[in-house]
């Protein structure tokens, strides 16, 4: 929930030495919380605590998902002190390859282990079971559960409200797209916020969709020149802004923005703000923020406190788990009106679809 997402390292499918191999690499606590607590007493020492952290597609360095939860393991092991060890997966892997990850985490002294992405949910659940006593956290899945699973999950349907809402008061031709990597649940909830905001706005304003893979190829994270192809597309077709939600294939959207003289809409980092977007800045109008950093920084700083719990933690509008970026000045003019939308969510007044 997204720089190309190609994978960087080898499997992780064969023995003890990939994980010795494989390069070692803000908080909030207003979230809405369920599960079993876990034992305060039990609490471990900061010090002695060894994270293990396992990506999805694209890995460190992403620009997008990945990094923001990178980002919060690091301001974990700055201000935490605890040791960290970071694996990658690999484009078009199985499942096997997955929990064998997950295990060489777990069997190799790492607790908490965090799986960054939806597609880990089968792979955490069973491995969740064969060690009992380390922790699971699962970023943007409900379905893996456990008494040692917590769930990482975001309200991105609040976020994606905001920016259809920004797109549609920026667009001069009342015509818009949304590119998604993969045709999946989650990607539905950016889409469907994403055109509730837009309408909010301009009921009747046109809205172009297209998903680069159907499941079970998640190729769509991680192919810029398909997301280049689709925006192309959009913009000939009269379109004058873009969101995607498509991991690193939002390179291509960007790419095609820019050659466009278009507008583009970034995703879970603020993407005009980031090195690797820098050639892109200009045509970026704002991102939808989904601070996967915060939730991965939150539960390590809970699981060395003695407080983590199992099951879901909510991170939407009102607990500051996703936002808007404003990077770059170019939606100032109408900041106040998306604050207004952003308000009547946080308060109930709207209440935003998630498919």
């Amino acid at each position: 929930m997204l720089r190309n997402r190609v994978s960087k390292l080898a499997a992780a499918t064969v023995s003890g030495a990939l994980l010795m191999a494989a390069a070692a690499c803000g908080g909030s606590d207003d979230t809405t919380t369920t599960g079993a607590s876990a034992d305060a007493s039990s609490a471990p020492a900061a010090s002695q605590v060894k994270v293990g952290l396992a990506y999805d597609i694209g890995g460190r360095g992403d620009g997008s998902f990945n990094d923001a939860a990178a980002a919060g393991l690091d301001k974990a092991e700055s201000e935490l002190h605890v040791e960290k060890k970071e694996l990658e997966a690999t484009q078009g892997e199985t499942d096997a390859q997955k929990e064998e990850r997950l295990r060489l985490l777990a069997s190799g002294g790492y607790n908490p282990v965090i799986a960054v992405g939806f597609a880990y949910s089968g792979s955490v659940a069973k491995v969740a079971k064969e060690f009992p006593d380390v922790k699971f956290a699962i970023v943007d899945d409900d379905a893996a559960k456990g008494d040692n699973i917590t769930n990482l999950m975001f309200a991105e349907e609040q976020g994606s409200f905001l920016v259809g809402a920004a797109a549609a008061l920026k667009s001069e031709k009342g015509n818009i797209g949304f590119v998604g990597g993969v045709d999946v649940p989650l990607i539905h909830k950016f889409e469907a916020g994403y055109e509730a905001g837009a309408k909010a706005v301009k009921p009747d304003i046109k809205i172009q969709t297209k998903y680069l893979t159907q499941p079970p190829d998640f190729g769509g994270f991680g192919d810029p020149a398909k997301g280049k192809t689709a925006a192309e597309g959009m913009y000939d077709a009269g379109a004058d802004v873009v969101y995607q939600a498509a991991g690193g294939s939002g390179a291509g959207v960007f790419e095609a923005a820019k050659a466009a003289n278009a507008m583009a809409i970034g995703v879970d980092s603020d993407q005009a703000a980031l090195p690797a977007y820098a050639d892109f800045k200009d045509v970026i109008v704002t991102s939808m923020i989904k601070k996967v950093d915060v939730a991965v920084f939150d539960f390590l700083k809970k699981y060395i406190d003695g407080t983590v719990t199992s099951g879901p933690s909510v991170y939407d509008l009102k607990a500051g788990g996703v936002d808007y970026s404003t990077t770059g000045g170019k939606i100032d003019d109408i900041k106040s009106k998306i604050d207004e939308y952003k308000q009547k969510i946080i308060s109930g007044e709207i209440t935003v679809p998630t498919s």
